[in-house]
Order: C-alpha cells, then structure tokens, then sequence
C-alpha cells in the first residue's frame, strides 16, 4: 500500500488512523511548524524546497512528510530506503522528468529512512535534486550531518524533531478519545485515576508508542471487539473502563531510546564521561545505568573509563588506571549481572578522585607537528561532529580551566537536578573524599539555583538584586583545548533545531540591503547603533528558528541581522509610516517570498507613549519568541502603559513560551552635560574668567536632571524593572557610547529658549540675561572649531518569561 493511500483499510492501527492530515491537526515540534515558521510558511505556500526531519522514532517525520503530500500541488513520489534501490531512483527520476515535460508540475521524493541508502544510492539522486527535478523529503532517525551524503545535505535544509512532552502526547491521546470517525469518539472511555497519565509519562516522547498503547488498552478491556460488526459491539454510547493495571500493562515499561550505532549513544558516552571529569558521582551513576539498561557493551564503557583514567584523572591518582583495570579484568571473570558492581566501582573511584589534565601536554606537542605539515594524515584531521549543524557543546565549561580544576555545572539532566545517586560513607577512603563530594554538590546545586534566577547573555553583565559573580577561570588552557574544546563557546545555548544551507545570493541580498541602510548615517553614529543592534541581539540570544518581532523598525536596524540570525523563522516589524516600510521592502526586493521580512504600519492613531500592540490581522495568529523596542519610554506613565500593552498581548496568548523582551532605552537624566562640553572638552579644565559661570551651570545642569518633581526625569532603572516585574523577570545593563557630534548654533539655541525649551527655562531662573547670552555665546564659539565627544548612557532591559 502506498505510504500516503487516502483509502482505510478495514483494520488499521489507530497510530495510521490518527495521522495529522494538516497543519492545524498537527502536534508539537513548535519550532518547526508554529505559526509564522519557516517551514509551515513553505508548505502553506507550496514553496517546499528540499528538506531532512531528524528525529527519534514517533515524533511526527512522516506524517510531516504526509501533511504535505496533503498541501502540495506537485507530483508526490513516496520510497522506503529499507526497500529500495537505484532503479527505483531511476524510475522516480523518470517520472518526474515526465511530471514536469507533460504537467510543468514538480515532484516532491519522500525517503523514509534516508540514511539506509548507501553513497552509491545516495550519489545517484543527487543531480536530480541539484538541477531541481527532484524536491527531496528525506526522514531519518541518525544525524544526517554524518549519515547523509553532505552534498544533499549541503542543498537541504534540516528540521531536529525533539521527543514530544507529556502536553503535546496528551493532546494525541485526547484526539484519539475524541475523534468518532479514526477514535473512539462513540464510545465513552473513562479512566481510573493516573491511568492515562501512565500511558502519557512512559511513552518516552513517542507519539506512536503512546497510540499503540491506547488501542491495546481500550480494544481488549471489553469482552468483544467488534466495532464495524452489526450491530457493533460494544454498542456505541456504552462506556469503556481503563483502569491503571490495564494501561500498565498495554504500554508496560518505558523503553529507553538508544541505539549503539546512533547519535544518541555517542551523547550518553558523552554525558558519562563529562560527569566522571566533572566529579559528579550521581549523574555518573546516572548515565551508567542509562547504558547498561540499554544494552550497552560493558567493554566498551570501561574502555572508555580507561582513557578517563589518565585524560582526567592523570598523575593526581596514579592508582586510578589500576583500579579501573582491574574492575574490567575482574568484570571479565564475573559477567552480568554481579559485574554491575565492577562498573559502578569504576565509575564512583573516577567520579571522585582528584583531576589532572598533565597529559595534554602531548596534543600541544601535536599542535607544533601540525604547524609544520600543512597536510594532516587521514587519521590524525579534526573528527567534529556537527557543531556547526546542530550546535551542540555549546556552553560546556571545561573544568581543567577553573581554580582547583573544577567548576559549578549541571550534568544530569533538568528534570533531575538535584537528585542524589551517590552517598559515600565515612570508612576508609570515602572518608577521604566524603566532605569534598558534599561540599562540591552543596556548591553545584546553588550554583544551578542562581543560573535561574540571574541572566548573563555574551559576557554582558546584567544587573539583578544579587548578580555578584567570581570568575573562577584561572587554570592556563592548553592551545589543544583552545582550538579543539573552545570553538563552541561557553554561553549556554539552546540547541539549534534546524539548519540551512549557506545561500549566497540571500547574503548578498541582505548585504545590499545592510549597505543601504549605512549610507543614509554617518560613520560614527553607524558603529554606535550596531553596537546597540549587537547587543540587544546577544540579550535576546535567538536561534535559527527564533520569531522576531520588532516595534518601530523603520530604520532597519535590526531587521536585517535578525533575518541574517534567525533564517528558519520569521522577522516581522511595525514602521511609523507606509513611506519607510516601501523603503524597506525595496531594500528586501531581491529576497525570496519566503525570506522577506513581514512588515506592518502603525495605524492606531494617537496611541499613547509606551503602548505597542501586535496585530493580529498582518501577522495572523503567529506567537512571537522575541519582541524588540528603543526608546519607547519616555515617563514613568508610559511605562506603564508598555506594562499594560506587554500584558495584553500574553493575554492574547501573542507570545510563546519563553519569550524574550529587549528594550534599549536612554534615560534622559543620565544625558551630556553641555557644562562638561565647556570645561572638560573646550577649556581643558582651564576655563580662567569663566570658571565661576560654567561652575554655576554645572550645579544648574544637576538641579534640572535630578528633579524627582519632572516626570521625564523621575524614573531609573529600578523603575523599569518595578513596573514590569509582574509581565516577567527584568535584569538590566548599563553601556556608555561616545559619538563624535558637530553641535549647531540652531541646536543651542533652540536648547536655551526660555519660552520652548525646559532646560533653558531653568537656566534662566539661575542666571540673569547677560549670562545666559555669554553662556550661549561660549557654547557657539566651541561647535564652530570642535567636533565633540557626546557621551550617552544607554540601559538595555531584558524581560522574560516567568
């Protein structure tokens, strides 16, 4: 039967049955197909390019693959790698050339198990994909970035899908329950209580093992099962009971997802290892008994921990090598299960002794032969993974690099922070190490507790009611781990979950279009706003797939980076008026439909300052994972009314889980003091005869920005962060920008008018007539022959989602 047959046989697995047939029936993977995604854009649009959905097995990759049979207008070809071969290549290639000759229409290749086909099979489909017959859809359960050819994968975009959380699979199983057409919608299915909630904790993310399950649970609880029969049975309307011991016994136990020639086997390898180096006895203990339910090879876990012995543990334990040695040997003579002991010995002892890293004295001497060969041997070049694809590894901090050769992290896994596997006990050598484990675990878990509540984004330091932080890094970093363990950085990121090709036409766009914008502003002034764009963007922290949302983005300042960042999500910006918003688009003009930017026009008139809203009619129902202003307070009253806005729209449910709020703003007490331009940048501190009136100026300047009485001064950035403490948590971040500025005559008068200007108001009231003209007259004289150095302070406020 074909993979994508509308017709239902008569008996079919109710996980088939209740496949998503579109997007809106779809469940989970947010960051692939949430509204204003990229690709829910392309498939909606049937501008489907060439794609791989990576994932764990029932996470949604072939019904994804269905879903857009079900969109498209092209000829859709379905193959199996499991099943097929070149020939069946060559006669999909065949009729697709046919397809496109006869119809003008594409064809779409869906590769279920894409990864099985070898490089031969896998070469032979690639001209077609790169001269554009073939729109490939490939699905695959290993990482394609070392099972896929890397020229298709080079030509593809690739969506991870991520095991489904207990909400997403409670929905599935709901669906089910509901549906009376492909469920059991004609029956009443009740549940003792837990049961369900069984089903939901123990399918392990998988969709298809949790429907399985169901079906097993609701069609052998009654005596008969006869639905189609005549009449059926159980009658329709009759109530079905599913206790807990039933839904235990349909799903059983949860099975672990591992695979020894997977990618996930090498990710658990990983966090075992890295637990043994960061002396974390309990998520060793973890890890370990990760692999050893799976199946893994016991020799190949004390393999490794014999290359942890003197990697890790090095000349601070000599014996450790020993012991581990001998645990394998003894291991060998016992088996399993007893030998469990064996490994668990190991990995405490490795867990719990003393690091050294002396050893990587010998990759330094590497370093110096590579140097002098520009030509690596095969077995000797860089074996990285996909870093680049993926970004896994980042944030890891090494611990070799930090005082006592450890430092503070998590290892085990979020939902088990805190857990404790290991106790030692106070005999012998344990006693040794018992106050060391437990002062380190006391340190690890408030070490975790604080990366919650504070929030340091790219080495930007962010000001909370206890941010206090010690930077611990003081071992030196061999040049090895400097080019080998560092390139990923040390910020703790999310992961990226999807991938595009580099498309050098789309840079060049952008570039264009970055271009554009620099030459309408001077040189200086550019440097500071992109210094302000980068470092909103490093407090935002977006990935690949992130929905960017920016209020007043006339001038494009962010708008193009965030397209630049985010290439399989969505930038969308609200301009002031349809003049800027043509001028963008022209920048954007020779961008793909799919890569331009979503533009809207405020159109509320007289809205009130520090308001915003997002609306839902440019931008549909898209929820927004990151939400961008600049100065949009201006009183302590629009504050509150953006606290008002902000609120309104996570009412409106506009924002995802998670979201992210980024606010540059200039505090209008904190600005240049034109006394400071006189004395410090004209006179150079020697101001003879006019001392005493720019002295006066100066007290004058300080009486007028620090009255409490003037609601455009009586505001900081406590205020901010009061005032939007109930929509999220706020830190914030204080940069001072010098900008080389030209004053106007123009300008100084228009900042001395008594009758317009507040600040000359206020300084007529402190000197007579005479002395506001010689001040004025000073200041003239200075803009004609000086170019300043204006300073400003600018607050960047982080909001976050609670």
């Amino acid at each position: 039967m074909d993979l994508f047959d509308g017709r239902q046989p008569a008996k079919e697995p109710l996980a088939a049955r209740m496949r998503p047939r579109t997007l809106d029936e779809y469940i989970g993977q947010e960051h692939i197909v949430g509204k204003g995604r990229l690709l829910r854009r392309a498939i909606a649009a049937d501008q489907l390019t060439s794609v791989i959905f990576y994932g764990p097995p029932g996470t949604g990759k072939t019904t994804l693959a269905r879903v857009i049979a079900n969109h498209t207008k092209s000829n859709f070809i379905t193959l199996n790698a499991v099943l097929t071969g070149v020939q069946n290549i060559r006669e999909s290639i065949v009729q697709a050339e046919q397809s496109y000759k006869l119809y003008g229409r594409r064809t779409i290749l869906f590769v279920d198990e894409v990864h099985r086909w070898n490089k031969s099979q896998q070469d032979a489909l690639l001209p077609w994909v790169e001269n554009g017959t073939i729109i490939l859809v490939g699905a695959t359960t290993e990482n394609p970035f070392f099972e896929v050819n890397k020229a298709l994968v080079s030509r593809s975009r690739v969506f991870q899908l991520k095991p489904l959380e207990s909400d997403d699979l409670k929905k599935a199983a709901l669906a089910a329950l509901m549906d009376k057409e492909r469920g059991y919608g004609r029956w009443q299915i009740q549940f003792e209580e837990g049961a369900l909630e069984h089903l939901v904790d123990t399918a392990n993310g998988d969709a298809r093992s949790l429907l399985n399950a169901l079906e097993l649970a609701v069609e052998t609880t009654p005596e008969k099962w006869e639905p189609n029969g005549n009449p059926p049975c159980p009658a329709e309307g009759s109530q079905i009971y599913i206790s807990r011991e039933t839904a235990e016994e349909s799903i059983q136990k949860k099975v672990v997802l591992y695979d020894r020639d997977g990618d996930y086997h090498y990710d658990i390898i990983s966090a075992f290892i890295k637990s043994l180096r960061g002396r974390d006895p309990d998520a060793a203990m973890y890890w370990l008994a990760k692999m050893v339910a799976a199946g893994e090879d016991p020799g190949f876990i004390f393999r490794r921990m014999l290359i942890s012995a003197c990697e890790d543990t090095g000349l601070a334990d000599p014996y450790a090598l020993a012991v581990v040695e001998s645990c394998a040997a003894a291991f060998d003579r016992v088996g399993l299960p007893e030998g469990r002991y064996h490994l668990a010995h190991a990995a405490l002892y490795l867990a719990t002794a003393p690091k050294s890293n002396s050893s990587m004295a010998f990759f330094d001497a590497l370093s110096a032969v590579q140097k002098e060969n520009t030509e690596v041997p095969n077995h000797l070049k860089d074996a990285s993974r996909d870093a680049e694809g993926f970004g896994h590894g980042a944030g890891y901090m090494y611990p070799h690099a930090y005082r006592d050769h450890w430092i503070a992290q998590q290892y085990l896994p979020d939902a088990l922070t805190g857990r404790v596997f290991y106790t030692p006990s106070d005999q012998g050598y344990e006693n040794t190490i018992r106050q060391d484990v437990l002062s380190r675990r006391e340190l690890q878990i408030t070490a975790i507790l604080e990366e919650q509540s504070q929030k340091e984004y790219a080495g930007i330091k962010m000001h909370t009611n206890n941010n206090e932080h010690n930077d611990d890094m003081v071992n030196p970093i061999s040049e090895w781990w400097q080019t080998e363990g560092l390139r990923c950085g040390t910020q703790k990121q999310d992961e990226h979950l999807t991938f595009s090709p580099e498309n050098p036409q789309k840079a060049q766009s952008l570039g264009k279009a970055e271009s554009s914008w620099r030459r309408r502003l001077d040189s200086n002034h550019t440097q500071i706003l992109q210094e302000q764009r980068d470092t909103m963007l490093a407090l935002s922290n977006p990935v690949r797939h992130t929905r960017n949302f920016i209020w007043n983005a006339d001038d494009g300042l962010l708008v193009w980076e965030c397209l630049r960042r985010c290439p399989e999500g969505l930038t969308a910006g609200m301009c002031r008026s349809a003049q800027n918003r043509d001028v963008l688009n022209q920048y954007g003009r020779t961008l793909g439909d799919l890569d331009k930017p979503m533009l809207a026009i405020q159109t509320e008139a007289n809205l009130t300052p520090g308001c915003f809203y997002v609306p839902e009619t440019d931008f549909l129902d898209i929820q927004f994972d990151r939400l961008y202003f600049r100065d949009i307070f201006s009183t302590q009253e629009s504050i509150a009314a953006f606290a008002e806005s902000l609120q309104k729209v996570l009412d409106l449910k506009q924002l995802s889980k998670g979201w992210k709020c980024v606010i540059a703003q200039r505090l209008p007490g904190q600005g240049q003091r034109l006394s400071d331009l006189l004395l410090n940048q004209w006179f150079h501190g020697q101001a003879g005869d006019n001392t005493d009136v720019i002295k006066r100026m100066k007290d004058a300047e300080e009486s007028f920005f620090c009255d409490n009485s003037n609601p455009r001064f009586a505001w900081t950035q406590e205020t901010v962060a009061q005032l939007l403490g109930e929509q999220g948590n706020v830190s914030w971040n204080i940069q001072t920008t010098t900008e080389k500025r030209r004053v106007t005559p123009q300008e100084i008068e228009r900042w001395l008018d008594i009758e317009h200007s507040a600040y000359g108001s206020h300084l007529a009231k402190e000197f007579s007539l005479e002395e506001t003209r010689r001040i004025q007259s000073l200041l003239i004289e200075a803009s004609e022959k000086k170019i300043f150095n204006w300073r400003t302070q600018m607050s960047f406020f982080l909001v976050t989602d609670k």
